[in-house]
C-alpha cells in the first residue's frame, strides 16, 4: 500500500468508529480489503475481528491491532469516536501485512495479524487468547500513537511500560429513613465518605506510582427528607507493577470489610475489567528498537517510555509467558491528548509504525 492509500483507509476507519463488541462493519470492511488483495482472513466465531496470516509454515510473529473506538461527546453529540488512535493502529497493521505480501516468498515463516475487539473494555485481548489465536506465536508487536509531550514526532520508542489498573463497581445497601430520625438507620452517603477517608490511608511502596479514587458515588433522590440507605459507588485503581496491584486490592477489601463492620451494613463490590501492567520481552524490544535506528536513525531513537496509563495487549503475555512482545511507540504529535473528543494526530506517523513494524517483523523472523 502506498502512502495515499494508508491515509485513505484511516480516513474510512476514522469516520466509522464502532464501541467496543461492537467492531462488525469495521470487521467487514477490512475483511473485504484483505480478501480483494488475496489473503484470507479468518474471522473469530463468536466476536467481532479476525486474523490473517502470510508466509508459509505455523505462524512464529504476531501483530496485534485494537479496533474499537470511545463512547464519548463530540461537539455536544454523544457517539462513537476514534480518540485513542486506533484506527491509525488497524491501518498501519494492514499497510505491514500489504508490505510483507510483496515478499512473502522470501519470508523465513509467517506473520499473523490479529485485529482484536474491545481494548478499551480491557477485555477483549484475553478473548483472543482463550481461542488459541497466538498460541504458535514467539513474538508479538503491538503499537500505540503517542502524545506530543511525551514522544515528540518523528521519535519512537521500542517499549510502553503501562502500568496496571481495575475498575471496582459497588453497593451499600440499606433501608431509607426519615431525616428526622436519622438514628433508625445507617446513611449511605456517610459510609462512602467513610470508605474515601480510609483510601487516603492506603499506603503502599513509595517508589512505585499508584492511583486510588473514587469516580462514582449514587445516593439519594429528589425529596431531601429522606436519609438515602443505599448507594452505589465506582473506583479506579492504577499501579506501575502488578504486585503493588495486587496490594491495593488486598488493602481495599480490609477498608470495606471495616467500614461495614462499622457501620453494620452490608457492602459488596466486584473488581471488572482489570489490566495487568506491561510484561515487555527485552528480546522482542531490543527488535524494536535496532528497526527504529535502521529506519529512522539512533537520533530519533527514544529509550523505553514509563506511563501510567494501561493497555490489554499485556495479557497476551500474562496469559502465555512464552510469547516474547512488546509495543512501538510511536511519535505522532497526538494533540489535545488521548481520549479527548477532538484528539488529533500527525497522520505522517503512519508510515514511520509501518515500516518500523515491517523491519521488527523481519528481523524476529531471521532469529
Amino acid at each position: 500500500m502506498k502512502k495515499k492509500e494508508l491515509v485513505e483507509m484511516w480516513e474510512y476507519l476514522h469516520q466509522h468508529p464502532e464501541v467496543s463488541w461492537d467492531e462488525h462493519g469495521t470487521t467487514n470492511y477490512l475483511m473485504n480489503h484483505f480478501k480483494q488483495a488475496g489473503f484470507h482472513p479468518v474471522a473469530f466465531e463468536s466476536i467481532p475481528g479476525f486474523y490473517v496470516d502470510v508466509g508459509t509454515g505455523k505462524p512464529k510473529v504476531g501483530l496485534r491491532a485494537d479496533m474499537d473506538g470511545l463512547l464519548q461527546e463530540v461537539n455536544g453529540i454523544l457517539q462513537a469516536n476514534h480518540s485513542c488512535g486506533h484506527d491509525a493502529h488497524m491501518t498501519i497493521v494492514t499497510g505491514v501485512m500489504h508490505r510483507l505480501k510483496e515478499i512473502e516468498k522470501k519470508l523465513n515463516g509467517s506473520v499473523r495479524a490479529i485485529f482484536q475487539p474491545a481494548e478499551e473494555v480491557g477485555n477483549g485481548a484475553v478473548k483472543v487468547v482463550e481461542m488459541g489465536i497466538v498460541d504458535e506465536l514467539v513474538y508479538l508487536f503491538g503499537v500505540h500513537v503517542r502524545p506530543k509531550n511525551e514522544i515528540p514526532y518523528p521519535k519512537c520508542a521500542p517499549g510502553i511500560q503501562h502500568g496496571s489498573c481495575a475498575f471496582v463497581k459497588g453497593k451499600i445497601k440499606g433501608d431509607d429513613h426519615h431525616g428526622a430520625r436519622p438514628n433508625e438507620g445507617i446513611n449511605a452517603i456517610e459510609v462512602g465518605s467513610s470508605i474515601m477517608q480510609h483510601l487516603k490511608h492506603l499506603h503502599t511502596k513509595p517508589q512505585v506510582p499508584t492511583s486510588v479514587k473514587i469516580t462514582q458515588f449514587h445516593a439519594g433522590g429528589d425529596h431531601l427528607n429522606i436519609i438515602p440507605g443505599s448507594a452505589t459507588f465506582g473506583f479506579d485503581l492504577r499501579a506501575q507493577t502488578n504486585e503493588v496491584m495486587n496490594e491495593i486490592k488486598e488493602k481495599l477489601a480490609s477498608i470495606i470489610t471495616y467500614v461495614s463492620a462499622l457501620y453494620e451494613v452490608e457492602i459488596t463490590y466486584k473488581i471488572k475489567d482489570h489490566i495487568p501492567a506491561a510484561i515487555i520481552s527485552t528480546e522482542a524490544e531490543a527488535k524494536v528498537e535496532q528497526a527504529i535506528k535502521e529506519i529512522l536513525g539512533r537520533d530519533l531513537l527514544q529509550p523505553r517510555i514509563i506511563t501510567s496509563g494501561s493497555d490489554d495487549f499485556h495479557y497476551f503475555t500474562l496469559m502465555r509467558p512464552q510469547i516474547k512482545a512488546t509495543m512501538l511507540a510511536l511519535g505522532a504529535d497526538v494533540l489535545p491528548g488521548l481520549h479527548h473528543p477532538n484528539m488529533r494526530f500527525n497522520t505522517q506517523a503512519i508510515e514511520n509504525g509501518v515500516n518500523i513494524l515491517l523491519q521488527s517483523c523481519l528481523l524476529a523472523l531471521e532469529s
